[in-house]
């Protein structure tokens, strides 16, 4: 049977092609889905999001190679190496692999579909989320196995994760759509360095002058490790400030990304 929209005016049945774009909604789902794939069969990428963190809290939680002061080191090292995992994955990953797309033509191609520059931000952020999903669940065992213990609410420290990815989800996006794809690995790997080694990740903040730690406080890194630092060491809900900061930085970084993205 059929219904008065699906016939003509003379009461032929209407086969008339009926062309449109699926939902947003499955536009992201398929796209996040092919990202994920993408990205768990890059060993470089697993390198550098999974492999490299886990040496780190490895190295330092055993050794005595870092003075971080009083306290057990795996309590203080297991927050910010979470924080590094983040890092690693939603902006630096993220950015080079982008990048390379970019030069490549895919993004071109994807550009030609139905799919906008915000389904595009929203799927790769997607797969950055469960990526990271896996991340905590490895560097978790790694560290409970090392002796960490940690404490508070595990819903601050989802608000903290979820804050921290849209930051550098939104930067490392921003970098991957205006810049070449050779300069974008290039400052995606020197920014990676430089927030390792002054973001509060592996030592304390409190070994630089105070002035620069003031303006050092204000880096996302910085801030998602401090946020998890209270919460997870420290037994805080919520704690402002990081939030804050995070929450600013995402803002930015997601609107300028959605702003500036070139897709070739």
């Amino acid at each position: 049977m059929t219904t008065p929209a699906e016939t003509g005016a003379a009461g032929r049945l209407d086969l008339a092609p009926a062309p449109g774009a699926v939902p947003l909604p499955r536009m992201i789902a398929a796209q996040t889905g092919y990202e994920l794939r993408a990205t768990l069969r890059n060993g470089e990428q697993l390198l550098l999001t999974l492999i490299i963190p886990v040496v780190l809290l490895t190295l330092f939680s055993a050794t005595s190679l870092l003075d971080l002061g009083t306290g057990r080191r795996v309590d203080f090292l297991a927050p910010g190496i979470l924080a590094l995992a983040v890092m690693s994955t939603a902006f630096t990953g993220q950015a080079i692999g982008t990048g390379f797309e970019r030069r490549y033509g895919v993004l071109k191609r994807l550009g030609a579909t139905p799919l906008p520059r915000a389904g595009l931000i929203g799927a790769k952020t997607l797969t950055v989320v469960l990526v990271e999903v896996l991340q905590d669940v490895v560097i978790g065992a790694v560290a409970l196995a090392l002796g960490w213990h940690p404490h508070g609410d595990p819903f601050s420290v989802a608000v903290l994760l979820l804050l921290g990815t849209a930051a550098f989800s939104g930067f490392g996006l921003l970098m991957a759509g205006t810049l070449r794809a050779e300069a974008t690995l290039a400052a995606a790997n020197l920014v990676y360095i430089l927030l390792l080694a002054v973001g509060g990740v592996v030592f304390p903040l409190t070994k630089f002058p105070e002035g620069v730690r003031s303006v050092l406080e204000l880096l996302p890194i910085s801030a998602l490790a401090d946020g998890l630092r209270q919460v997870l060491q420290h037994g805080a809900t919520l704690p402002g400030k990081p939030l804050l900061v995070l929450a600013v930085w995402a803002v930015a970084g997601l609107a300028l990304a959605a702003r500036f993205f070139r897709w070739e």
